[in-house]
């Protein structure tokens, strides 16, 4: 099978604008374009994460038709359901961990004190990872691509429908009206759940990862179609033609059914898989059929070797500043402490570049930093799978 070099970049590019995003100096000074849109509408900050679902279709792509190659797999397959059950479980698990890490934090006694399981959040990025791979390889292996194609399709228009029927009345795509947040209360429980909203809402909440699954769905779907059809004009411009159409269909959609990242609504997964796919195609026509490979195919295709090893470890070591705690100063005769990542920035640099150029500047830095990791891995040929 051929490999596409198009694929990794687009795999790691994706990684590395998630670090980009998630790491700014400051949340005071971030550039309009690197932040999520308030509520409906979708900023380029919006594309990483349904962008990276994507991908994860992309890759099982090859996996599916690695084992078409080998005869396929019976639907008794205890071999598929080891592989899937483990994955789910070991990218879950690996979530949960880093949203609990690092297991300590300081008290208002100035102690260590361990961080309470009870206010642990459940759910978040890795976790909807984990969930949409598990469904979206479950659906395809039963359904196969047309059939997948088709649940695809209902569970979009499907998730639609409860958006309306059991949302608020007056305005069921808002906050205070989606339906999701009352089942994400009753199972998650509030003290399990995310509150960067000032309320317990969950973007990664439990019904809005139905359509992320279909983001997977599509990603696979793309990825069959470039593996199945080679490296060629025909293929491309196919590609291309159905990436326009999903946007589309999205933008007409959006006057019913608002694109949405927070409750990831049925609009938005077309609109960013169409938006994936015109991306995916520019880089195809470059990397593949120009045969493009400058210093950008290199930086980029390192992140994508390595994809979910680096962004695990970008969690981790930004989590590991903010532990930190540095003197900082005197009040009222008592010392004051700053945590790393603050420090960082307020003492480096902003000094340096000020608000909003120190804030980017440490942004692009930890991605360089990681970069650097990654490059170091792939010299060495260490490929962390989970």
């Amino acid at each position: 099978m051929n490999r596409f070099l198009s694929l990794d970049v687009f795999r790691g590019a994706t990684v590395a604008l998630m670090i980009l995003v998630n790491n700014p100096g400051s949340w005071s000074f971030v550039l309009p374009p690197l932040e999520h849109a308030k509520w409906h509408g979708c900023t380029p900050t919006d594309l990483v994460f349904p962008f990276f679902l994507f991908a994860v279709g992309n890759a099982m792509a090859f996996v599916f038709k690695r084992r078409d190659n080998n005869g396929g797999l019976s639907f008794q397959s205890a071999e598929f359901w080891k592989k899937i059950t483990k994955r789910f479980v070991l990218i879950f698990l690996i979530g949960l961990i880093l949203n609990w890490f690092p297991f300590v934090k300081w008290d208002a006694d100035g102690q260590l004190v361990m961080k309470p399981l009870e206010n642990l959040r459940i759910l978040g990025v890795l976790p909807r990872i984990a969930l949409a791979y598990f469904f979206a390889s479950i659906i395809i292996y039963l359904f196969k691509s047309k059939g997948a194609f088709v649940v695809g399709a209902i569970l979009l228009m499907f998730y639609w429908w409860m958006c309306y029927a059991f949302g608020d009345a007056n305005d069921p795509y808002s906050m205070q009206g989606y339906f999701g947040t009352a089942i994400d209360k009753a199972i998650l429980g509030e003290s399990h759940m995310y509150h960067g909203e000032g309320i317990a809402f969950d973007p990664e909440g439990i019904m809005s990862t139905i359509p992320a699954i279909v983001e997977v769905i599509f990603g696979f779907l793309a990825g069959e179609y470039i593996i199945t059809k080679g490296k060629n004009t025909d293929m491309l411009s196919n590609f291309l033609v159905t990436a326009i159409l999903l946007v589309f269909t999205a933008m007409v959609w959006d006057t019913v059914f608002p694109i949405n990242k927070k409750i990831w609504t049925s609009s938005y997964v077309l609109y960013t898989s169409g938006l994936a796919m015109m991306i995916l195609g520019v880089l195809i026509h470059w990397i593949e059929l120009k045969n493009v490979r400058s210093w950008w195919t290199r930086f980029f295709d390192v992140f994508g070797k390595n994809a979910l090893f680096i962004y695990v470890l970008s969690g981790v070591w930004i989590k590991l500043y903010l532990v930190m705690r540095i003197p900082n100063g005197m009040k009222d005769g008592k010392p004051l402490f700053i945590n790393g990542y603050a420090w960082l920035f307020e003492k480096v640099y902003q000094p340096l570049l000020g608000n909003y150029g120190g804030s980017l500047a440490f942004a692009i830095s930890h991605v360089l930093v990681f970069w650097l990791i990654g490059s170091i891995l792939d010299k060495k040929r260490i490929y962390i799978r989970v």
